[in-house]
């Protein structure tokens, strides 16, 4: 999900057949994978497992928390079965996907910016190539849950190395200057539950783009993001990031996976937390 919100108006990636052709009868290009990249989705059982059931899976402690999904998150269940129809592939390669975006999404805030830009999951990586490639664009960068942490991947094996250049998959601009991943010296500051957290070596690079931007995380209780998500806060704030990262439990607000937008109690959490924010960083 990468969403760009523009005052009080929204602009938003969508899906379906609005896609698949224009108001004036055009047809629109179809993907083509000899061209646009090797692309893959979800089964079922990730799915599952990971975002809608986690509760009847258990595959990391906090899972069992997990009561705010609409129905019972399997398959049969009608709330699942219209999620699971309403998903779609993604590019396998999350460098050509980071690329891809800078050049699209930077072309947009030309366009439409100053913007809050709010991302999720695996496009949280692209506010941050987004603020870093035109930080005077963007004002403010709400990432819920965002792909992490630095490094490598998590609790879910295999552990592979990830996001190159700490954060994001492509260059972002650090000072002193990083041309290469191995510039960026890493240490390794704790380990939890298949987790490896890095941060940068004293003295840290700073990320002088993003450093301009105010950050809101925000991490939900029975996520397998709450296992992580503070060692990539950390790793920005290290880097001169201004991060405020909030756990939605420490609002009073429980039970939420890694899809807490979709959950039953989704407007409160765009009320109290996000919105909240928001107003106070923005507006005043």
């Amino acid at each position: 999900m990468f969403l760009i919100l523009r005052r009080r108006h929204l602009v938003a990636g969508m899906t379906g057949t609005n896609f698949l052709n224009t108001p004036d009868g055009r047809g629109r290009s179809p993907w083509q994978k000899n061209i646009d990249g090797v692309q893959s989705a979800f089964d079922t059982f990730t799915i599952e497992s990971h975002f809608t059931a986690t509760q009847l899976h258990n595959l990391w402690p906090e899972a069992s928390l997990h009561t705010q999904w609409p129905g019972n998150g399997s398959v049969g269940d009608p709330t699942f079965d219209a999620f699971f129809a309403s998903t779609v592939p993604s590019l396998d390669s999350d460098v050509e996907t980071a690329m891809k975006i800078r050049e699209a999404g930077s072309a947009l805030l030309d366009k439409i910016g100053p913007v809050v830009l709010l991302t999720h999951s695996q496009s949280g990586q692209h506010g941050w190539v987004l603020g870093d490639a035109r930080p005077a664009k963007v004002r403010a960068i709400v990432a819920l849950e965002p792909i992490g942490p630095p490094f490598i991947n998590a609790v879910f094996p295999p552990f592979t190395a990830a996001r190159d250049f700490g954060v994001t998959d492509i260059p972002i601009t650090y000072s002193p200057p990083v041309t290469a991943p191995d510039d960026i010296a890493k240490v390794v500051v704790s380990t939890s539950f298949g987790t490896t957290c890095f941060q940068q070596a004293s003295p840290p690079r700073k990320l002088v783009n993003l450093a301009q931007i105010p950050v809101l995380m925000v991490t939900s209780e029975s996520s397998y993001h709450s296992i992580y998500d503070n060692c990539t806060a950390q790793y920005l704030i290290q880097a001169g990031v201004s991060v405020n990262h909030l756990s939605l439990e420490d609002f009073g607000i429980h039970g939420n996976g890694h899809m807490m937008f979709m959950e039953k109690n989704n407007l409160q959490i765009a009320d109290e937390v996000v919105q909240t924010w928001i107003a106070r960083t923005i507006d005043s």
